[in-house]
């Protein structure tokens, strides 16, 4: 009777050893948790006459930033662009504006101040925000070829398809959609411990150059990263690629060479915009995953193809859309128009 006492206390005796043994280990495990205070943007530091750069990247800066403002007063001030078509060129330059500033100040603070560091909070709030716009640029493209596609294609049933209601209901699912897919992507580097280094080598908070510094699991963020390049990369480039086939084919059954040319003049832009955003990312991403792409190489390519298309949009539209010719010549004409009236008070 005693030896089976003393073995089943022996044996509570063990299980509270093995209890205390794993909770010691779960606590060494959390206390080898590390979130660094700041995160060190090695960035340009690595590449010869990056001063010149910086030069370039502050007149793109003024570039986009005059551009887009242009684009998006036009627009809200002309009631006859109220209409689908110009509320996707609104959005797609509201991304770039949006983009343009969550990148280039930080570059320039970069340069001006020679501070390459950045605390843990604004590297995730500068994920975030950049991600957010870039992904609002490539989806806001999609709506745009879905508007070219139905006017070609379907050009007497394109105000069933498309309207100002439908158009405002699909851009407000695409900020919503981006801010739960881009925010479940920068809530996912929260969980990550970084006890080895806490230098990212890219110009900005870049997703894969984060969360590749963990030392713990990083499955799930290296998923999201992969599904983000396809949502927003490839699945884009797709949808784009069949709306055009499809307009293509459509013209193939216009009769008359004119009226072809006409009808693929209205996508001029529209192609040109996406040739600028999609073929530089791509380019690039293809290069780094197919060849060993120089570090260097891979962060002017990559800083080229986030920064130029936002600076080059707004120029492409005012100049191929006969729109906003129209309405800079009446603004321009209702300015000249006051200032002759307060001439002649004076």
């Amino acid at each position: 009777m005693d030896s089976r006492k003393y073995q089943h206390q022996a044996g509570k005796d063990l299980n509270s050893i093995k209890i205390r043994s794993d909770l010691n280990s779960s606590l060494l495990q959390n206390a080898s948790f590390v979130r660094p205070e700041y995160f060190f943007i090695s960035g340009f530091s690595g590449i010869p006459f990056s001063q010149y750069y910086f030069v370039f990247l502050f007149f793109v800066y003024i570039v986009s930033l005059c551009g887009n403002l242009v684009v998006l007063f036009m627009i809200l001030v002309d009631r006859s662009l109220h209409i689908p078509k110009y509320m996707g060129i609104f959005n797609l330059a509201l991304s770039d504006f949006g983009e343009t500033n969550a990148l280039i100040p930080n570059l320039m603070k970069t340069f001006l101040f020679n501070s390459q560091y950045i605390s843990y909070e604004a590297c995730l709030a500068n994920m975030f925000f950049t991600f957010f716009f870039a992904g609002g640029q490539s989806l806001t493209l999609v709506v745009m070829a879905y508007d070219r596609f139905i006017a070609i294609c379907l050009p007497l049933r394109y105000h069933a398809f498309v309207n100002n209601s439908f158009m405002s209901a699909t851009l407000t699912a695409i900020w919503v959609f981006n801010g739960v897919i881009i925010g479940t992507l920068v809530v996912l580097i929260t969980r990550l411990s970084f006890c080895k280094t806490n230098e990212i080598k890219s110009f900005f908070c870049d997703h894969g150059p984060v969360y590749r510094l963990a030392c713990n699991d990083n499955s799930m963020n290296s998923f999201m990263a992969n599904f983000c390049t396809a949502v927003y990369l490839y699945a884009p480039l797709t949808a784009i690629i069949l709306s055009y086939l499809g307009i293509l084919l459509a013209l193939t059954k216009i009769t008359t060479w004119e009226s072809r040319l006409k009808a693929f003049k209205t996508c001029v832009s529209h192609l040109l915009v996406v040739g600028i955003f999609f073929l530089p990312v791509l380019s690039t991403y293809l290069a780094a995953v197919t060849f060993s792409l120089h570090p260097n190489a891979r962060i002017i390519n990559t800083s080229l193809s986030v920064t130029i298309p936002p600076m080059v949009n707004p120029i492409i539209y005012v100049l191929n859309t006969n729109e906003f010719r129209i309405v800079i010549v009446k603004m321009f004409k209702k300015k000249t128009k006051i200032s002759q009236v307060q001439a002649s008070a004076k």
